[in-house]
């Protein structure tokens, strides 16, 4: 039995040992197909060089839009090439901008000479590079469209701008100018007014935004002269902008009001006109207008970009309507865009909603830099009565009779005298229906009335009904219609004097019959 288990035994390790020595080692992951460096390293390149491919292309394209609106004298084909501009930029390079200016500027060295100079030499082309080559045969010796140059130069401008080489920007945005002033060609005005703005920005990031005022005084009365809406609208803005800038309200106000704003302008002038003019109205204590001009500022800006101006709407709207003494909407501070932008104001909001004192000189200490940076700041220590109002409000609507230094006492003023000044004022303006007691110290409230037997709901109908209003009209002025639709309907020359026509033997058919009628 001892030797048969030891049998088994040795059987068993054997078998242990030659499947431990027959077993297969772990494979490890199924081998794949790894790609060779020189390979990754083509195909990393390629993708740069279909996407400029793609980038002059689209320069390309917008140059034959610019070059049609000429032609026909139609501005709206300037206006799809301005309109693709921000996405265009965000593609351009160092090689993209030197094939275009090659490619383009073949009859102009010196232009093309100058603004080569700006560029960093591209990297060498390789054997998959494809010529760009727009401009070829009797094209290539005739001389550039004005407004093709200007869209061109403008392409370096905004590269330039956009890489944070300010000084270079500015010494080709000059160059730019001097050459729009020289012109006067109704088709340049579009591309004009967009090298307007960028202008304004090189020496806004250079801190000379000051120094170009005059220049800006001078286009203005240029444009206004040509009836140029576009330009008119850019350079108002930029006024605006650079008076706000450096606060000067007195001189922008006198801007607003010796100035029409040209009608014809897009919403996105629109939008920053009415920004600006509402800054303008609250700083001037003028609620009600700065709150309309805002709103409409809102309703133009575009629906799903522009999210930074929309915020900055927001703000000094949220702070307009808490100086007109309502609270805003809570849907405002729940929009994804916004909800983190505005929460600062939804705390000051909170506070003043409930009159705490307290809490709205905490929220206003711990995000003082917050709003001083927004511009707002001004605006909210302007609060602090509103706030104060609200709670005297809120007592009056809880007790029929509260003594003065309770009312002191919980509003956290110094003394019941302050109190005292603080509840006639309200009462005077209308906030609270109350009477003072000055013998006792108290305030006696009086009885609600019915808000139905005042204007208030007559006047709250006539806001609703101006604002439905303003809306039709505003929404028939952006309206657009084909060119000469209106000839459809109207009849010839010839069909005039053919219904004429007819119109004579019908009334002469008619004389007989009648004539005919009696015996």
């Amino acid at each position: 039995m001892k030797e048969t288990a030891a049998k088994r035994r040795e059987k068993g390790g054997g078998k242990d040992r030659d499947s431990k020595a027959e077993k297969p080692k772990d494979p490890g992951p199924e081998p794949q197909d790894v790609e060779m460096p020189e390979e990754a390293a083509a195909n990393a390149a390629k993708q740069p060089r279909e996407l400029d491919a793609v980038t002059l292309d689209d320069i390309k394209e917008h140059v034959k839009q610019i070059e049609k609106a000429v032609s026909g004298k139609e501005p709206r084909f300037v206006l799809r090439a301005l309109r693709a501009l921000p996405s265009t930029s965000r593609r351009l390079n160092t090689n993209v901008l030197h094939k275009a200016i090659v490619g383009f500027f073949t009859s102009n060295a010196s232009t093309r000479d100058f603004l080569l100079g700006f560029l960093e030499e591209p990297m060498e082309t390789t054997d998959g590079d494809v010529q760009f080559r727009p401009r070829t045969g009797k094209a290539a010796s005739a001389p550039l469209l004005p407004e093709v140059e200007a869209y061109l130069q403008l392409l370096l401008v905004v590269h330039l701008t956009n890489n944070k080489r300010y000084v270079e920007a500015q010494k080709v945005s000059d160059d730019l100018l001097q050459k729009i002033a020289s012109k006067n060609r109704r088709a340049l005005d579009l591309v004009a007014a967009k090298c307007y703005y960028y202008h304004a920005r090189v020496y806004e990031f250079l801190n000379q935004f000051d120094t170009m005022r005059s220049f800006l005084h001078t286009r203005l009365r240029t444009a206004t002269l040509r009836h140029d809406a576009d330009g008119q609208a850019v350079l108002l803005n930029l006024l605006l902008r650079n008076y706000l800038h450096f606060n000067l309200y007195d001189q922008a106000e006198k801007l607003v009001s010796k100035s029409v704003f040209p009608e014809l302008a897009n919403n996105n002038e629109w939008a920053r006109y009415l920004y600006y003019t509402g800054r303008i109205k609250a700083i001037q204590l003028e609620y009600s207008e700065a709150r309309r001009t805002l709103t409409n500022a809102l309703r133009k800006a575009p629906q799903h970009t522009a999210v930074g101006f929309k915020q900055t709407v927001h703000k000094l709207l949220i702070v307009v309507e808490l100086l007109l003494g309502e609270i805003p909407d809570r849907l405002q501070f729940r929009q994804p865009s916004l909800k983190r932008s505005l929460m600062p104001y939804f705390l000051l909001t909170q506070a003043v909603r409930t009159g705490n004192l307290a809490k709205f000189n905490q929220v206003l200490e711990q995000f003082g830099e917050k709003f001083q940076t927004d511009g707002t700041y001004t605006l909210i220590i302007r609060l602090r009565h509103n706030v104060i109002k609200t709670g005297v409000r809120m007592i009056s609507l809880s007790y029929s009779r509260i003594s003065l230094a309770d009312i002191a006492q919980k509003l956290q003023l110094d003394s019941s005298e302050d109190a005292e000044f603080i509840v006639a004022k309200a009462i005077r303006d209308g906030v609270i229906e109350a009477s003072i007691n000055h013998e006792k110290g108290f305030v006696q409230s009086k009885e609600t009335m019915d808000i139905y037997g005042t204007r208030e709901p007559q006047l709250a109908f006539h806001q609703r009904i101006s604002f439905c209003l303003d809306i039709h009209n505003m929404s028939v002025k952006a309206m657009r219609f084909p060119p000469k639709a209106y000839n459809k309907d109207l009849e010839s020359a010839e069909e005039r004097r053919e219904r004429e026509q007819q119109d004579l033997e019908f009334a002469k058919e008619m004389a007989e019959d009648d004539d005919d009628s009696f015996p």
